[in-house]
């Protein structure tokens, strides 16, 4: 890592100029292309009626001490302010301003490429990662990164260290631990209920999600696995028709795969194909409606897996 300094933010920034191979992180790949703006709303705002507004900012100000009538300032939106000095009721009021629809896609797309990064460890624990300098990364300015960070930060896998960027955060094998049971006390009753309750037919619909965690762990890697390992456990999930308890689960999971700080990746490929093999069988208990085996199969996944 070569560090060198960026004010933007009023001090000192370290910025890391290395790429992320194979993390969806381009290091000196296309950049990311402006995004355009979204087309204006076809019902624009209409002007304010003259003598509407006036009889407002009169009702307005015998509530206000100190401020006259018409000497309220309109705001962006035509509504009446609290400033004084300008007379404004007579103009038509600006249009809102045109949303940046896109900006949400650009974010999106930096944060599955920064998860990526931290399931394969290209984004080490305990180091500190400015904004611009990941944003030269992806071809972007420093803002939609600092906002993908930021929801990062949210979900516990980054810190905020001021004037410097955020710092990868430190885990050990204690909070995997406790990943695990937490998920285990959320989706064992869950996972109990639904053999209990749901129809074999539906079982065998989600064969293709475990067949796709086999197929992602026969590559090896890390991240394609990770995504194809939540997919199936969201797919079971949803049967229980709660939307809550599917977001906080993935949450959770998507915390545990998380690498710890001895190493950037500790299972290697035949640990996610044994994973991969643990769907297909617990895929199998579930439509047998056998409650005993998929309790077991259940809390051993959720020790073993990452």
């Amino acid at each position: 890592m070569t560090p060198s300094t960026d004010t933007s933010g009023g001090g000192p920034v370290e910025r890391s100029a290395q790429g992320f191979a194979g993390t969806g992180i381009p290091g000196a790949g296309p950049r990311v292309p402006a995004q355009p703006r979204a087309a204006e709303c076809d019902r624009g705002v209409p002007e304010t009626d003259r003598g509407a507004q006036e009889r407002g900012a009169q009702e307005g100000d015998r509530g206000t001490p100190g401020i006259a009538a018409g000497d309220r300032m309109s705001g962006p939106d035509g509504g009446s302010g609290a400033v004084r000095g300008e007379h404004t009721h007579s103009e038509t009021p600006f249009p809102r301003p045109r949303p940046l629809v896109q900006r949400s896609s650009v974010r999106g797309q930096i944060l599955d490429a920064l998860r990526t990064a931290l399931v394969t460890g290209e984004l080490l624990p305990g180091e500190v990662y400015s904004a611009p300098a990941l944003g030269e990364r992806f071809g972007v300015s420093a803002t939609p990164v600092r906002e993908a960070m930021q929801q990062l930060a949210l979900e516990g896998a980054v810190e905020v260290v001021p004037n410097r960027g955020f710092r990868v955060i430190v885990r050990g094998t204690r909070e995997l631990a406790e990943l695990a049971e937490v998920r285990a006390l959320i989706e064992v009753p869950v996972m109990l209920r639904l053999a209990r309750t749901v129809p074999a037919a539906r079982w065998t619909e989600l064969r293709p999600f475990a067949d796709a965690t086999v197929r992602a762990a026969t590559t090896g890697c890390r991240a394609t696995y990770a995504e194809s390992d939540r997919a199936f456990h969201r797919a079971v999930l949803a049967l229980c028709g709660n939307d809550q308890l599917v977001s906080i689960a993935e949450d959770l999971h998507r915390r545990s795969q998380w690498p710890l700080v001895g190493g950037p990746v500790s299972r290697g490929r035949a640990d996610l194909v044994a994973d991969a093999a643990e769907h297909l069988t617990l895929l199998e208990a579930l439509g047998a409606g056998d409650v005993d085996v998929v309790r077991a199969l259940v809390r051993e996944h959720f020790a073993g897996s990452r």
